[in-house]
């Protein structure tokens, strides 16, 4: 690798310190490198003009992204229209999809820059809101995409269909519907299962149900999921949120539905660290 974007969450590096180490070593090594600086790894609005906007140039080897998860999924989904290899260092918390612990940065560096890595590719969700009205607001998602409630503290009833059969009518705070890499998210601390991140399938977890035997269930990744709102209790209208990793947000209401499904589209990251995920998964449980 010789062309490389830092890809940098100014909350989490203030004095760009870490970006200006990065940048000033792959430099004196001989390599090109480009700098996107983001003000923060959490954004309440973004709507799809806004992510095909973002400039992520095509002619990186590599991504190399400073921040936390939320950096590394904000980061993702920039990239969506192009295939742009990603690694992250870890500035967060727990990060479970950073590679890079600062202690080793320069090491990890020079591994890139000859060659020494895998590719390791993971899949991402489609999800597509289709309003009564008849607009249509797309998004993608690497982890998860959350239905939930809107405004008041309040059940909200949902249904979901599977491949046009109907699954169930769901009583609860919103639903969660992941990816393998997502089960480390939103997922788990919902009580949702771990999943190996390099697997093929859907997860639906729900958010505190109004029920005492509904589980997660696991679904194949060629299967097509609906969420519709119906009217809520006494045929009152409802009014839920569906959130796409945690930063693009799209209202729906009585009478909408989201259509989720595989995506297309890939995230690719970059893997130094010769580790099993239950290794990893281990000493991110012991660390937190």
């Amino acid at each position: 690798m010789k062309h490389f974007l830092i890809y940098t969450n100014k909350h989490k590096d203030q004095e760009l310190a870490t970006t200006k180490r990065i940048r000033d070593y792959l430099e004196s090594k001989g390599c090109t490198v480009k700098l996107k600086v983001k003000e923060s790894d959490w954004k309440e609005e973004t709507d799809a003009a806004e992510e095909e906007a973002t400039g992520i140039p095509l002619d990186v080897d590599c991504m190399i992204v400073l921040g936390g998860d939320g950096t590394v999924l904000q980061a993702a989904r920039e990239t969506k229209k192009i295939l742009v290899p990603i690694i992250g260092v870890n500035l967060g918390t727990v990060g479970y999809m950073t590679e890079i612990e600062l202690s080793g940065l320069e090491e990890a560096l020079e591994r890139l820059i000859r060659d020494d890595y895998k590719k390791e590719r993971r899949m991402m969700l489609n999800g597509k809101v289709c309003c009564a009205d008849g607009t249509v607001s797309e998004g993608w998602a690497l982890n998860d995409i959350v239905i939930s409630r809107s405004g008041t503290l309040q059940i909200i009833e949902f249904n979901i269909y599977v491949n046009g059969q109907l699954l169930n009518h769901y009583k609860a705070d919103g639903m969660i519907v992941t990816t393998p890499t997502g089960s480390t998210g939103y997922n788990l601390s919902a009580g949702g299962p771990l999943v190996e991140p390099k697997a093929k399938l859907i997860t639906l977890t729900p958010i505190c149900p109004h029920s005492l035997n509904q589980r997660s269930i696991i679904l194949s990744p060629e299967d097509e999921i609906v969420i519709e709102i119906p009217g809520g209790r006494e045929g009152k209208s409802q009014t839920v949120e569906a959130n796409y990793d945690g930063s693009h947000k799209v209202t729906m209401c009585t009478g909408d539905h989201i259509r989720i499904v595989q995506s297309e589209k890939i995230t690719e990251f970059v893997q130094l660290n010769q580790v099993s995920f239950l290794d990893v998964l281990h000493r991110k449980m012991r660390d937190s």
